[in-house]
């Protein structure tokens, strides 16, 4: 983490099933930036990444445009890893009733056959995108100016941090009562 004050639009980079839509609601009381989850995701060309200044944009298909984000953002935005423990978001995607990113890759970026064919869990599968795109997200990451690592496990003690390291105010009591709740929680 840089000890300058990063720049004002910030993109959390994740894999999904880490918090990202818990942050996203903690993130909505803050009062000196807006705070979207997956805003963008549905368009194409340079509206795609197209974020206002004082923006937290967190989406983990950003994942999949890391050369386009290099190129119209570069270090003219902050950056935060949101990670969960491997094994929980492994754990997560296995028991969603919707695989959603999670067969896109299997079909489209594996060119894999339906889930039960021979060979291939959806447990490997999620392992194997989980690693695919940390490694992404850390390529990314390592000649960057502005990066601020966070993890599910300790998101409450450090969202604070957070907030001062973005220099943003807002309703902090109201943003760590988002944090204790579970949003979008796969159901085991």
């Amino acid at each position: 983490m840089s000890s300058a004050p990063p720049p004002s639009t910030i993109f959390v980079l994740n894999t999904g099933r880490c918090g990202s839509t818990t942050l996203a609601r903690a993130c909505a009381h803050l009062t000196t930036h807006t705070a979207s989850h997956e805003s963008r995701s549905h368009l194409t060309g340079p509206e795609r990444l197209a974020f206002p200044a004082r923006h937290i944009e967190i989406d983990n298909r950003l994942a999949w445009f890391l050369g386009r984000l290099d190129a119209d953002w570069g270090d003219r935005a902050a950056y935060v890893h949101l990670t969960r423990a491997p094994d929980a978001v492994a754990e997560s995607f296995v028991q969603r009733p919707n695989p959603g990113i999670l067969d896109a890759y299997h079909r489209g970026i594996l060119l894999g056959a339906p889930w039960k064919s021979p060979g291939l869990s959806r447990r490997e599968i999620a392992e194997d995108y989980i690693a695919t795109v940390t490694a992404n997200i850390r390529h990314f990451l390592k000649d960057k100016s502005h990066v601020m690592h966070l993890r599910l496990e300790t998101l409450a003690e450090d969202f604070p941090r957070f907030v001062r390291w973005i220099g943003a105010e807002g309703d902090l009591d109201a943003a760590l009562s988002e944090l204790a709740q579970r949003h979008n929680a796969t159901e085991a």
